[in-house]
């Protein structure tokens, strides 16, 4: 790559999976209630220790207005509030939050714009970013194909068995797809091109949100060209999968043993969030991975002065739960998706159309 202005060639869309079914068309979320997030915690409160949890509707409202609100109320700082997760703004959603040193009775007594306090219970630790199973989803898309209802079962069924691309979309990205290539700028410490593009310095959560869109883009292209190859529910020599009830991961070495396993949803091979101590895969997974990043320039060795060390992510999740009805001109989709997982991912399957963000992964998913 011989400038900055080459990084617009790293493609971050994706090709459908399902791209030989038509979608169904329609428009999401022309009402907050049409778009229904309910967080699963990945364990309950105990019932005792200092730090109390809390789980809050809100609708119409982003978790960080919803934390400045809270905090204010309870007359601490933002944050001393903890969260699992961020939730959609345009949305009616459920989370858990969690405080120190805070009876339950005064946070079931909050009294707060477009949201509610549904429970309170003590617990021993602090709820941490990541502390959760997944989310469950309920959709409403209005205005869709009068053709709506057959071809959704054609989707959402090779969705069901194959999996849905488990990528980044334009929330990750930005409309102009600008986010990663400023990534890509500040990990080249490129400081003339970022001058040019009216950077000068940047706090710090931007600055890891830039780094994080660079690291989503590498992984969208590495998924892509698996998606072009025929290899989502698939696995490779050398691949590094998933174990997606345990979450551990192993290397194949026998594709024709782990085969079976892939399609019957128990593992999934997994794509680089690259970084400088990635897990690395081998053969011909490594040299699909080492292709990727050699044609955006880059090293494994170049995340380290940013301190970026890499992580897996699987290249496909599976909807749970998965059910759907159509009444008219009203498409109505539920499922459940794993933490890290965008229902965008879904939706723009399902539509045929780049999906509007939504915000449910995005504290998960730090520039690592």
């Amino acid at each position: 790559m011989s400038d900055a202005g080459d990084f617009v060639a790293l493609e971050w869309q994706l090709p459908y999976l399902t791209a030989g079914l038509p979608g169904i068309g329609g428009r999401l979320r022309v009402t907050p209630e049409d778009f229904r997030v309910e967080e699963v915690p990945a364990y309950a409160p105990c019932g005792e220790g200092e730090h109390t949890f809390f789980a809050v509707e809100k609708w119409d409202l982003s978790t960080p207005l919803l934390v400045q609100e809270i905090a204010a109320a309870l007359e601490i700082s933002p944050h001393e509030v903890s969260y699992a997760g961020l939730k959609d703004a345009r949305a009616v959603t459920q989370q858990v939050f969690s405080v120190q040193w805070v009876d339950p009775e005064v946070l079931l007594s909050l009294r707060l714009e477009n949201a509610r306090v549904l429970w309170a219970a003590r617990h021993t630790n602090k709820l941490r970013v990541g502390h959760l199973r997944g989310n469950r989803f309920s959709i409403r898309i209005r205005d869709v194909s009068s053709q709506a209802e057959a071809r959704a079962a054609a989707i959402l069924e090779l969705l069901a068995r194959r999996g849905v691309p488990n990528g980044y979309g334009v929330q990750r990205f930005g409309n102009d797809g600008r986010n990663a290539e400023i990534g890509w700028l500040l990990l080249r410490n490129d400081r003339a091109a970022l001058r040019a593009r009216g950077i000068q310095q940047l706090p710090y959560r931007q600055h890891r949100f830039f780094l994080s869109a660079l690291q989503s883009a590498l992984f969208n292209r590495y998924l892509a060209e698996r998606l072009r190859r025929g290899l989502l529910d698939e696995v490779l020599p050398g691949d590094v999968a998933k174990k997606h009830a345990t979450g551990g991961m192993f290397t194949v070495e026998a594709v024709a043993v782990e085969r079976p396993r892939v399609q019957a949803g128990e593992i999934s091979a997994t794509g680089p969030i690259y970084g400088y101590k990635l897990w690395p895969a081998q053969g011909e997974a490594a040299a699909l991975e080492a292709a990727i990043l050699a044609a955006a320039g880059l090293q494994l060795e170049d995340f380290r002065p940013a301190k970026l060390k890499g992580s897996r992510r699987p290249v496909r999740y599976l909807p749970e739960e998965l059910t759907w009805r159509c009444d008219g001109d009203v498409f109505t989709v539920e499922f459940f998706a794993p933490k890290g997982a965008f229902a965008t991912m879904l939706l723009r399957e399902l539509l045929k159309a780049e999906a509007e963000p939504d915000e449910t992964a995005e504290a998960e998913e730090e520039a690592e």
